[in-house]
């Protein structure tokens, strides 16, 4: 509950809409609460703008509505009627627009408001909408609305800065007027700037900010950072003063790069705005330069290194003397009559003498800035009306309140007489208007105050101008001056406790002011020093600011008041407002946090109190505050009187008759509208609520008495409703009673019948009883003879048992004699390729001596025909002797004869040898063919063999079952004798084992029905022979190659789900094993052999085909047999398998080789949902195992076939440069380095530059692929090819007599230094070749290996062969 005085409540108008209104003149009930709840609803719906009159109400959001200001908005207030739409400061600018282009009248826009209210923005929204209107719709360059929207960010960099109140508040007074031609378009615009706050620059505090081009500057980009010699804000003493180096969603280098820019377009070139940063960069570098206490008294000298920096930089910055920069800072020069004296200045006071050089600099810098941009913009001579915009301080008061202060709240002043004056000046026009008759109307007038502050002679300003032209003068002599002064005065009072601070009370509360700084601040001046050192500046930009001074200002005094001129500047400003028509915006900040949707109440009261808002209400209030139209007014208080609307009377004779008719005195009737004194609405109001209040009590009457008789009609209706109940519930009583003496009747009659049906029906089932034993009896006979005759059907069975297993003796003879023929048939091929190959090698070194005896006597028979022309020339020129010796003649001939008659014998035998090698070749073929058939047709015996065994073990369980069951069935003893079957031995010839077994359910592969022994036996065969077609079906489509899925082998994945499916791994006994190793088997036998017979003869294009698809094919089945393994490896354990014997150390190769891959532990992954742990029986290990050594043998097949292929085109490597860029194993490469450099070390003519260079473009080729290939690929294989590449890279070395022998051992080749050793242990053993290096032909992997490389693949995602899923007995593989 909250208690409150009657006299301090206030009327609330209950009608009043809950958003409030958009004009608080209308509200019925114009006082401070009522206002604080219309601005408050309507800030809590985003309605931030409201009328009170014409003065527009802005309450800042601190939130982006970008809705509010589009260009679309813009052209929906153009040419709107002032209060037709929304407020806005489009209505405002475009009111202040019409009434300057319809009556020629100067118009003036104030905003105002206290710092963080949103001046600044509600500014660049007017200067925005001034621009739309007045600007043109196609210019060159750049025209004058762009120049002067485009001057408030150059204005922001230079004059905003962040305040405890806001982040982006102006430290200076700006009035900016835009000037109209006749036609309305922009002509000319002008920038009046007022009270910078220049100690801002030296001095600042938590957590506010210096201005912001400061921090622009140092966020610009590197090279400007670079020219500048900037660092982090952080380092100058000008910013660190406070812990606030950044704003909220600000980007100090983008609104650096935003400025530049704005500076091109408002003239500024770019020269001026390189000179205009360094200024300002030249001012960050002065503020670190300390000083210290100097050599003599009283002196002063920069303090260290870093302050010396820093001076050097400032001088290079302002183009002055390094030296004149220190003596302008570290001493003065005093002019007397006669002579000049230097003084030298303490450390304090050299500090102070800095702080003013850059307050100076910097204050001429921004008036240069402002000057320059109303130079650029222009002004229009010819202009006979503008629009000006004031964005001005709002009042201030803060815990400290120096000189800036003062003024402002001078100025705030100023404003607010004239704002006072303006709505007094309103509401008279509104009473004329009307005509009505009204009195003067008092209001508050702050004269006595402004009297206070600038009255000359006698007023604080003019008072504090005589304290600062007396040399000896102090802040305590000028605050006792103002005591005395001032000590009778209403307005002015002095603090308790207070030795130098003052009190003003302004229109907006009392202000205590602190007088330390007043002097300081006040005194406008240069120190010639430092006016000097500047204008000597070889910088025109900096001189230029610094002009000379004439010889009247140097002679006159230094002093210039800052408060005297700001006074003139304040009282040009208000003539130009007085002759203008004045519009007001008040600025409203709903809360000191800065956040939006929050809405102090007390702040905003105070903040409506100093923009003079209330006062406006109050004057209006004095008045007749509450004004309604006619029309309004009789809807709203005709019920007072309601003869009134009964006559035809207009609306202004029936509201006289109604004001008559209430007895209310001291209103005025207007033209259109009512006009009420202050209270008169809630004394309407009070009697219009009773006369609701009556009426409401009428309403109450009638609504009771409508109720009443419809309780009544109810009721009534309620007792007819029950006396007819009563009358039914009697007559229902009657017909039961007649209806229960019918009942009994009919009871009696079906009673009588039921009597004579159970009779019959005892008579019926004692005859059928009789009929049903009888039957019985000759169903038993029939069923005796049924089992007589399944009895002689099992003895049949029995003898086809017999015969079945005769046939089975057989096959397996036939097996043994065929597997013999073929070992045989091997051995005979072996022998005979041996002797083939003897024979050719015979045949060769044979045809290769008898090519050389050819080709001697080919030689000799050429030489002996040489020599028989020298001698027949000879003879030629001798004389003719006559010697006869035709038996050496002959001889010769018949030797010629014998060489010829050799030489085409031995052609002849070569050509009969080629011809004999090829015939052998093609006979080995055929015999290859003729075994490779001879081997299927073995393994199909063998399947075959293998099925009748399985038909005769499931014919033996069925049997065994039969005859249990015709045990238990038959009631004769002696059948049971001759129907006993003894246990008979079974073969495993899957694993070697004989086992003889009690007659059981049969577990033969795939065992998918549990209970089929009991089935019927033509469906049992069925189901074998079914389940025999589903694993032909399935090797069949293994045999082909179906590829991979997602990188991931199909077959192994399809052939594991269908063992898991089929139960094979739990199997006793089973042939899916066997038949999967003879498919695996046969394969890679076909694959070898294939590859032995191409590399055996001389290889063609076709045979390097063939080979190359022998590989692809065995790299297929390793791929599938190394997953299937893997599966295994993860799913099969030997709970139940039979311990085995550790076996012996092996001796082959390959037995090592099988070792070490069975050496793998159990290992417990959490593998893929299509893995199952399942105990595995004895055929599922051995098929591991077997596995496991078919991927040991593929792996040495594929290797060996691999450096084959390598050989021959590594041993001309070193003359030819071939690619080699293949994808190959760390082995591989280890081959290659191998066979290389044995090969440079055992050929001495290959170790050239040239040949070097070959192997090395060749290496640079593998380190080309290594580097491409991912890790898993290429693993170390570079680091393999240490030994060759050290060597290459020793032969291509130019000036090798130069390099010292440690370098080439400890730097070039240190892995070739280390076998020095080896060659020095083995110099003297001459055929040691212990300096060559050894291939290593070691497996390099192991079964572990294999899983932990696949254990991070998923296998559910494979998708199986469509071969198999077309077939109804493999759906499961889709699951």
């Amino acid at each position: 509950m909250v208690a409150a005085k009657v006299s301090s409540v206030y009327p609330k108008d209950a009608e009043a809409s809950p958003c409030g209104v958009d004009d608080m003149t209308k509200l019925a009930y114009l006082h401070e609460p009522g206002v604080l709840q219309n601005l408050k609803s309507r800030y809590d719906m985003n309605e931030i703008y409201t009328y009170t009159g014409n003065i527009l109400i802005a309450v800042n959001p601190f939130r982006r509505l970008p809705h509010l200001y589009d260009s679309h908005m813009m052209e929906q207030y153009k040419g709107a009627a002032f209060g037709e739409l929304s407020p806005h400061p489009f209505a405002v600018a475009d009111a202040a627009y019409r009434l300057m282009m319809n009556e020629g009248v100067s118009q003036s826009i104030l905003v105002s408001g206290e710092s963080g209210a949103g001046k600044t923005e509600s500014t660049k929204l007017l200067m925005r909408y001034l621009a739309y209107m007045g600007g043109r719709a196609a210019a060159e360059g750049r025209t004058v609305e762009q120049q002067v929207l485009e001057s408030n960010p150059v204005l922001e960099a230079f004059g905003n800065a962040k305040t405890v109140r806001n982040n982006n508040s102006s430290r200076f007074g700006k009035f900016v007027e835009i000037q109209f031609d006749q036609r309305g378009r922009i002509s000319g615009a002008a920038i009046r700037t007022y009270l910078l706050e220049r100690s801002r620059v030296c001095q600042i505090s938590d957590p506010e900010r210096n201005y912001h081009c400061f921090y622009m500057l140092c966020s610009a980009p590197p090279e400007d950072i670079e020219r500048y010699k900037l660092e982090n804000p952080r380092t100058f003493h000008y910013l660190k003063q406070s812990n606030c180096f950044e704003l909220d969603g600000v980007d100090d280098s983008k609104e650096y790069l935003a400025t530049r820019r704005a500076m091109d377009v408002v003239g500024i070139s770019s020269d001026e705005q390189d000179a205009i940063f360094r200024v300002v960069a030249a001012i960050l570098h002065l503020g670190n330069i300390e000083f210290s206490e100097g050599k003599e008294t009283d002196s002063s000298v920069p303090k260290d290194e870093k302050s010396l920096f820093h001076l050097r930089t400032a001088a290079e910055l302002f183009m002055c003397n390094v030296k004149a920069l220190e003596d302008s800072l570290c001493k003065r020069i005093i002019v007397t009559r006669g002579e000049s004296i230097t003084k030298c200045l303490d450390p304090e006071a050299a500090a102070l003498s800095r702080d003013a050089l850059a307050k100076i600099v910097y204050s001429r810098l921004f008036d240069w800035i402002v000057n320059k941009i109303n130079n650029s913009i222009g002004q229009d001579p010819n202009s006979k009306s503008l629009i000006g915009v004031l964005d001005i301080y709002g009042f201030e008061s803060f815990k400290t309140n120096s000189f800036e202060q003062f003024c402002i709240n001078l100025t705030n002043e100023k404003l607010q007489q004239h704002f006072n004056q303006h709505v007094f000046k309103m509401e008279q026009e509104e009473y004329t208007k009307e005509e009505i008759n009204w009195s003067y109307i008092e209001f508050i007038d702050n004269q006595d105050v402004l009297d206070l502050i600038d009255k000359k002679p006698g007023g604080i300003i003019a008072l504090l101008d005589e304290a600062c032209m007396l040399p000896r003068s102090t802040h305590e002599t000028f605050a006792q001056k103002l005591y005395q002064t001032f000590k009778n005065h209403q307005r002015f009072s002095k603090p308790k406790l207070a030795r130098s601070d003052f009190t003003i009370r302004h229109y907006a509360g009392d202000v205590t002011y602190q007088t330390e700084l007043f002097l300081d601040k006040n005194k406008d001046y240069v120190v010639a020093e430092h006016q000097a050192l500047l204008n000597a500046s070889k910088c025109p930009f900096v001189s230029g600011l610094f002009p000379p001074l004439s010889d009247d200002s140097s002679k006159s005094s230094k002093f210039s008041s800052i408060g005297s001129r700001f006074k003139q500047q304040l009282h040009a400003l208000l003539e130009t407002l007085n002759a203008t028509e004045p519009h007001y915006i008040r600025c409203v900040k709903p809360n000191n946090l800065l956040k939006p949707a929050i809405f102090e109440n007390i702040n905003v009261l105070q903040q409506l109190r100093c923009g003079g808002v209330l006062e406006a209400i109050r004057i209006s209030c004095a008045g007749y505050p509450t004004r309604r139209t006619f029309d309004e007014f009789v809807d709203r208080f005709g019920i007072l009187a309601p003869e009134v609307l009964d006559g035809s009377c207009d609306e202004i004779s029936a509201t006289k008759r109604l004001l008559e008719k209430v007895n209310l005195k001291g209103y005025q009737i207007g033209k259109t509208k009512v006009f009420l004194r202050a209270g008169q609405m809630a004394e309407l109001d009070a009697r219009r609520n009773a006369v609701l209040g009556r009426s409401a009590s009428k309403i109450q009457r009638k609504v009771r008495s409508y109720l009443a008789h419809k309780s009544f009609i109810l009721f009534r209706k309620a007792a007819v409703q029950l006396q007819a109940v009563c009358r039914g519930q009697i007559a229902r009583h009657l017909y039961e009673n007649m209806r229960r003496q019918a009942a009994s009747l009919r009871i009696q009659t079906y009673f009588r019948m039921y009597l004579a049906r159970k009779a019959y029906q005892e008579l019926s089932s004692a005859s059928i009883a009789i009929q049903g034993g009888l039957r019985g009896m000759a169903a038993r006979k029939e069923l005796h003879c049924r089992r007589q005759t399944r009895a002689a059907i099992i003895i049949q069975a029995a003898k086809e048992t017999g015969a079945l297993q005769a046939a089975k003796n057989k096959l397996e003879k036939q097996v043994e004699e065929l597997t013999w023929r073929l070992q045989l048939e091997r051995r005979m091929r072996a022998d005979m390729e041996e002797a083939k190959m003897q024979e050719n090698a015979k045949l060769q070194l044979a045809l290769q001596e008898m090519q050389v005896q050819f080709k001697e006597t080919k030689a000799m028979l050429i030489k002996e025909q040489e020599a028989a022309k020298k001698a027949a020339e000879k003879a030629s020129v001798i004389r003719e002797v006559p010697v006869i010796d035709t038996a050496l003649m002959d001889k010769l001939a018949a030797e010629n004869k014998k060489l010829k008659a050799l030489v085409s014998s031995l052609e002849t035998r070569i050509q009969e040898t080629e011809k004999k090698y090829e015939e052998t070749r093609r006979i080995s073929e055929e015999r290859l063919n003729k075994a490779m058939e001879a081997e299927s047709k073995i393994i199909e015996l063998n399947n075959s063999m293998q099925r009748l065994q399985e038909k005769l073990s499931n014919m033996e369980s069925e049997n065994q079952v039969l005859r249990q069951q015709g045990l238990l069935n038959s009631p004769i003893k002696q059948i049971s004798e001759h129907l006993s079957v003894p246990t008979t031995p079974k073969h495993n010839l899957g694993n070697g084992h004989h086992d003889i077994e009690e007659p059981k359910e049969p577990q033969s592969a795939p065992p998918a029905i549990k209970d089929y022994a009991n089935s019927d036996p033509k469906l049992r065969r069925s189901y074998i022979e079914k389940q025999h077609e589903c694993v032909d079906v399935l090797i069949n489509c293994v045999v082909q190659n179906i590829g991979f899925s997602q990188g991931k082998p199909v077959a192994a994945l399809t052939i594991y789900k269908c063992l898991l499916h089929w139960k094979s791994f739990e199997a006793e006994k089973t042939s899916v094993f066997d038949r999967l190793i003879q498919v695996i088997g046969s394969a890679i036998e076909k694959k070898t052999f294939v590859c032995y017979i191409t590399l055996s003869r001389k290889a063609k294009p076709r045979d390097k085909i063939k080979n190359n698809e022998s590989n692809d094919h065995l790299a297929y089945c390793l791929s599938n047999t190394s997953t299937l393994l893997h599966l295994l490896q993860r799913s099969l354990k030997a709970a139940g398998a039979i311990p085995r014997r550790k076996p012996s150390p092996p001796t082959s190769l390959f037995g090592r080789m099988t070792q070490g891959f069975r050496s793998s532990a159990n290992l417990a992954i959490d593998g893929p949902d299509v893995v199952h742990e399942v105990e595995a029986k004895y055929p599922a290990l051995l098929f591991k195992q077997q596995l496991t050594a078919y991927v040991e043998k593929m792996y040495g097949i594929i290797r060996d076939n691999v450096k084959k292929d390598l050989t021959s085109v590594l041993s001309l490597c070193i003359q030819v440069p071939t690619v080699l860029i293949q994808k190959l194993f760390t082995q591989i490469f280890s081959f290659i380095n191998v066979q290389l450099f044995n090969s440079l070390l055992l050929r001495r003519e290959c170790c050239s530059f040239s040949n070097g260079e070959y192997v090395k473009s060749g290496l640079a080729e593998l380190e080309l692929w290594c580097a491409q290939a991912k890790p898993e690929y290429a693993g170390t294989s570079w680091d393999e090819l240490k030994h060759i590449r050290q060597a290459v890279g020793f032969l291509v070395i130019f000036q090798k007599y130069r390099i010292s022998y440690d370098e080439i051992v400890n730097d070039l080749c240190p892995v070739l230094s280390s076998m020095r050793i080896l060659m020095t242990e083995d110099s003297n053993n001459a055929v040691s070749s212990a300096f060559l290096l050894d291939d290593n032909s070691s497996i390099p992997f192991s079964v572990d290996d294999v899983s932990s490389s696949l254990q991070d693949k998923i296998f559910s995602d494979i998708k199986p062969p469509e071969e198999l899923l077309k077939n109804p007995a493999f759906q499961f593989l889709q699951a």
